[in-house]
């Protein structure tokens, strides 16, 4: 089973009810437990780019010849930005391992995206990836990845909780970078 210890975790900066525009997106880089570093960039609220800025971010950093893995903390950043997740797991060549705490409401999820530009095509995208399975505690979609593999990952990097350690710190810094401090539950 490969170890996958050099991981980067995805998460977006909090924005206003109202707020239209690019919202920041913070990846957390770890080897094992270590914060190795942060990659910082931009995504259209509730628009369609993110799979590509997760993208460049992962192959243009420096960190791109250890990664193994990506994290996300939710398959949408910045309100309903959808990742293509199959489209990223192609383009990069790593395994992408969604995490939510839990269970979505799909039927909610799809009302919501009926009101946003692109929402049919995001939902197949979300439907593509399949339903988020019970894994350690959250709730996972995972693509080049086996389910032992992601339950390893979990296990392994959730030191506080059952959040990742690289999300958890994206979540913070990201939350530091809006707002000038984190705040709020990772």
């Amino acid at each position: 089973m490969a170890r996958h210890s050099n991981v980067v975790g995805f998460d977006d900066a909090p924005f206003p009810r109202d707020y239209r525009g690019d919202v920041p997106l913070v990846g957390a880089v770890f080897c094992g437990l270590r914060l190795d570093g942060i990659v910082v960039g931009k995504v259209r609220r509730d628009g369609a780019n993110a799979a590509r800025v997760v993208a460049d971010l992962v192959s243009t950093s420096k960190f791109a010849p250890q990664l193994q893995l990506i994290l996300l903390q939710g398959v949408a950043v910045a309100g309903f930005n959808v990742v293509d997740v199959n489209w990223l797991h192609r383009r990069v060549a790593l395994p992408v391992l969604v995490v939510v705490r839990r269970a979505p409401r799909m039927a909610r999820v799809r009302k919501a995206l009926a009101r946003v530009r692109g929402g049919e095509r995001k939902w197949r995208l979300i439907e593509r990836l399949g339903a988020p399975e019970p894994l350690g505690g959250l709730y996972v979609q995972r693509i080049g990845l086996t389910r032992d593999e992601a339950q390893a990952i979990l296990g392994r990097l959730a030191l506080s909780g059952t959040i990742p350690e690289p999300l958890r710190v994206a979540h913070l810094l990201a939350g530091a970078l809006a707002t000038g401090q984190s705040r709020g539950r990772v």
